[in-house]
């Protein structure tokens, strides 16, 4: 209220001093602003109004800065017919009033758009350590303002433009670098609308990066914001001072430029009525006097003591020569769980700060990291579920991968943000003909990518146009894989140790020595079958059957058992046995050996044996850095080749030196490039795993990155990789050259290896672990069962023939005792005939014979003692006759 009522105060002072008083503005603006001179007009008709004797005249010089000599005609043509200021509300200061600084003129600048706003919101934008914004404006005519009023003042690259089309929205996607931060500036209904278009072309994806500045008075309907974003308004008190009314309600179509131009002329106007001076000069460009020096430093002192008071409306800035609209800002952030919240307020003239106790959470620096597929570098991912490759809600496809892995810890230990690009051309980068590159390489060159994290070899061709951080992965080379040979696997391998000949002869070995054995047996003299009285001990009879016992089980560890008693014979089995121990131990190291060159067997072991053979075909994967090895490599090759030979041939000194029978360099990579060249190279990796695998004879192979061929060989069992690696390279991260990033990347790649967290996703991409799982994985670990089966087979093959052998024996054994009871019987009935004749004291006996055979009792055996007793079933008779008797029957 005290405000207003000194407002007012000054109003009728002013009424009463400026009554009889003509005053002459010349107005300096932009021609592209069309609509001004008339706002002009009315501004001031309105100050006339309210100022009875008050005469203002005007003249607008709208100022055409591609032709501005024309402009400054008009100037000096209005200031020769009297001028009481000149007002500049040109968009920046125009050098040619400069050269009329000598005269004195008063020259008054100030600014009736949004300049205001957006230089305090760069303020805040560097207080967050922005680098570059993306500015959307209403008008061609606003962006012009803005580009004015930031250049040479904002250290922040920006991008303006005006409104946002499907057009523009697509060059803000895929403008590079991408920016920080992008603002919208405009009246609420403008950022309303365009805010929602930036959220249906998928602009709006990070908090806290969208920025609205709303150059009325309206409020913001938060419930349009999608994520966390920063508002800038100005204070609704603004409106009350320049609107002037007791009870202040800002309308929604008040005219904000429209009134700040109201009051600018009024108080000009009342400043100028309080000198006592000439209020119109007459100025000559062509011969200027400083007539008006003690009228401008008047004026400027009043400017000067007026902005001494915050309450003002208007505010002087000497550095610049203007009065400037006090304006008041409020800036607020939003949250969808809190709200609009106000962290920051300032005015036009002071410097942005945040309220008392309000900090700002740091915002995570963004940046583009550029990769291409390789595996296990970087793979799509794949639903476990559908098996479909995954995206995500922008249609970007989504990866795994050491590289990914890789990625994601280095975000989080430098704390930013990051987006996945690949590359639309070519893969990790090569030279183009017109001298640009493609690739992951071309994109940093470019500045579509800010990062290239992938399985990227350093070159000193790449590192003319990139730089290079610390290597992140253990040097990789080149490989050759090629399929496991499928062995011919026989249950009676350990047969094959020894020849078919050497088996028979083995055969006919034991045969002869058992059959001499029975024979020197049979006719030595000494031995224990011809002279018993020599061995009053049992002795082992060897009969035909029984040599040939003891020449088989001579092959055992026991042994044959009890050895012959003559001479001749211990000589034969002396020399038998030493026969047995030799062909025992050559059997043993034989199938050791055998069994265990057949497990290390590989067609090949290098490079120069791949070279030197023709039976293996193998290919490369066409144009891959692998195959311009081996291009190269030739290429080397014969240039080495043509300067040796003009050499020698042009030697003018003795040529004997050079006389050599062999060519001194190697020229196998050059039949190496004819066999690829021959077997065709591959599309891809995959097509050239595939046919390794196909190829069960091992007779095709694969040269193609080391890291890949490790990690496909523990995910397939049948590959197996050839030689160590050659050509070896590291892996690096690059980035832009002199980017700041690359001091960052290397102090945290270091971090990480002290973390051991490279060896961790090392063994997680290439883990041997996993190779146990292959059905041959215990082959270095002994000798499988199909390799001894036929050892088991021959031992059921011997139980088996035991057990017919023991039905055989019962059989024989049964029949046997039935001839025998049948020859019994036989001999009885023929011992009857002379029971009549033998004598009485006989009687008890055939009685006894008679009585067995008639009850069909034949025992075999009885125990004899007291009495007699039967011992068992089946025994025939007993005969028992006298002691001395020579009766026998």
């Amino acid at each position: 209220m005290d405000l207003q009522l000194l407002f007012l105060f000054l109003l009728i002072n002013l009424g009463c001093v400026i009554s009889e008083l003509s005053l002459r503005f010349v107005f300096i603006t932009e021609n592209h602003e069309t609509e001004l001179p008339q706002e002009i007009s009315r501004a001031i008709k309105a100050t006339e109004q309210i100022s009875p004797g008050l005469l203002i005249n005007e003249d607008v010089i709208q100022l055409d800065r591609e032709n501005d000599e024309e402009s400054f005609s008009k100037l000096c043509a209005s200031l020769s017919k009297g001028v009481s200021s000149i007002i500049d509300l040109s968009w920046s200061p125009w050098e040619k009033i400069e050269e009329l600084s000598s005269t004195g003129l008063v020259i008054v600048r100030s600014l009736l758009g949004s300049q205001q706003m957006i230089r305090g919101f760069d303020e805040y934008l560097e207080s967050r350590n922005a680098t570059d914004a993306a500015i959307i404006l209403e008008s061609e005519s606003d962006v012009d303002q803005a580009l004015y009023e930031l250049l040479g003042r904002s250290h922040i690259r920006i991008w303006v433009h005006a409104g946002l089309t499907r057009d523009s929205a697509k060059a803000l996607k895929n403008m590079r670098p991408e920016p920080s931060f992008y603002v919208i500036v405009g009246d609420n209904n403008f950022v309303t609308s365009t805010y929602k278009r930036a959220v249906k072309e998928k602009l709006v994806k990070r908090p806290y990066r969208w920025n609205l500045i709303i150059t009325d008075y309206k409020t913001l309907d938060p419930s349009i914001l999608v994520l966390p974003a920063v508002v800038l308004q100005s204070d609704k008190a603004d409106c009350c001072k320049l609107l002037a009314t007791k009870e202040c309600s800002c309308a929604a179509d008040m005219q904000k430029k429209q009134h700040i131009l109201n009051n600018l002329i009024k108080y000009m106007a009342e400043s100028l009525s309080r000198i006592d001076s000439d209020q119109i000069v007459n100025i000559d460009c062509d011969n200027q006097q400083g007539q008006m020096n003690a009228t401008k430093e008047k004026l400027y002192q009043i400017f000067d003591e007026d902005s001494l008071s915050n309450e003002t409306l208007f505010y002087w800035d000497e550095e610049r020569s203007g009065i400037y609209h006090r304006s008041h800002f409020v800036l607020s952030t939003y949250k969808p769980e809190s709200g609009l919240q106000r962290i920051a307020s300032w005015s036009a003239d002071d410097e942005y700060k945040l309220l008392p106790g309000v900090t700002l959470e740091p915002l995570k620096n963004f940046f583009r990291i550029g990769t291409s597929a390789a595996v296990p570098w970087t793979l799509p991912k794949y639903d476990p579920e559908t098996g479909q490759p995954m995206f995500t809600e922008d249609g970007h496809p989504i990866y795994e991968g050491y590289c990914i892995d890789l990625i994601d810890k280095i975000a989080e230990a430098m704390d930013f943000d990051y987006e996945i690009v690949t590359p639309k051309t070519g893969t990790f980068g090569r030279r183009l003909p017109n001298g640009s590159w493609d690739g992951i390489i071309g994109d940093l060159m470019t500045g579509e990518t800010d990062i290239a994290i992938a399985a990227l070899t350093m070159t000193a061709e790449r590192e003319e146009v990139v730089d290079f951080v610390a290597p992140y992965f253990e040097q990789t080379g080149i490989l050759i894989v090629i399929r496991k040979p499928i062995r011919k696997t026989s249950l009676f391998k350990f047969m094959t140790v020894l020849r078919t000949e050497v088996w028979l002869s083995i055969v006919a070995a034991l045969l002869l020595t058992g059959f001499m054995i029975w024979l020197l047996e049979k006719y030595s003299p000494y031995s224990a079958r011809n002279n018993p009285d020599a061995y009053p001990y049992p002795c082992r009879e060897f009969t035909l059957k029984e040599s040939f016992w003891f020449a088989l089980t001579s092959f055992t560890p026991q042994g044959g058992g009890e050895a012959p008693k003559a001479l001749s014979g211990r000589t034969l089995v002396a020399a038998y046995w030493l026969f047995v121990v030799l062909m025992l131990a050559t059997f043993t190291a034989n199938l050791a050996a055998f069994l265990t060159v057949e497990r290390m067997q590989t067609p090949v072991s290098s490079l120069e044996q791949l070279a030197r053979q023709s039976r293996i075909n193998y290919t490369v994967v066409e144009s891959s850095t692998i195959h311009q090895y081996f291009i190269n490599m030739k290429f080397a090759e014969d240039t080495l080749y043509r300067v040796w030979k003009e050499i020698t041939l042009n030697a003018t000194s003795d040529q004997s030196q050079y006389r050599v029978w062999d060519y001194p360099i190697r020229e196998q990579y050059g039949h190496i490039l004819l066999a690829i060249n021959a077997s065709g190279p591959v599309p891809d990796a995959k097509i050239g795993f595939q046919q390794v695998n196909e190829h069960p004879e091992a007779d095709f192979a694969f040269i193609h990155d080391s890291a890949e061929i490790k990690y496909e060989i523990t995910r397939n069992c049948n590959l197996t990789e050839v030689g160590e690696v050659f050509a070896e390279q590291p892996y690096a991260i690059a980035v832009q050259q002199g980017s700041r990033l690359q001091e960052d990347l290397s102090r945290t790649l270091l971090d990480l290896q002290k973390e051991r967290f490279l060896e961790q996703i090392t063994s997680k991409y290439w883990n041997e672990s996993a190779r146990q799982a292959c059905p041959d994985a215990d082959e270095s670990e002994g000798i499988t069962l199909e390799s001894l089966g036929g050892v088991f087979i021959a031992t059921l093959f011997g139980l088996g023939l035991a057990m017919i052998t023991l039905a055989w024996e019962v059989f024989y054994y049964k029949r046997k005792e039935k001839n025998k009871v049948t020859t019994i019987d036989a001999t009885l009935e023929k011992k009857e005939a002379f029971i009549e004749k033998i004598p009485k004291k006989f009687e008890g006996i055939v009685k006894l014979k008679k009585r067995n055979k008639k009850s069909g009792n034949i025992v075999k055996n009885v125990t004899i003692g007291d009495h007699f007793k039967p011992a068992d079933k089946g025994i025939s008779y007993i005969s028992v006759y006298p002691k001395n008797s020579d009766y026998r029957p």
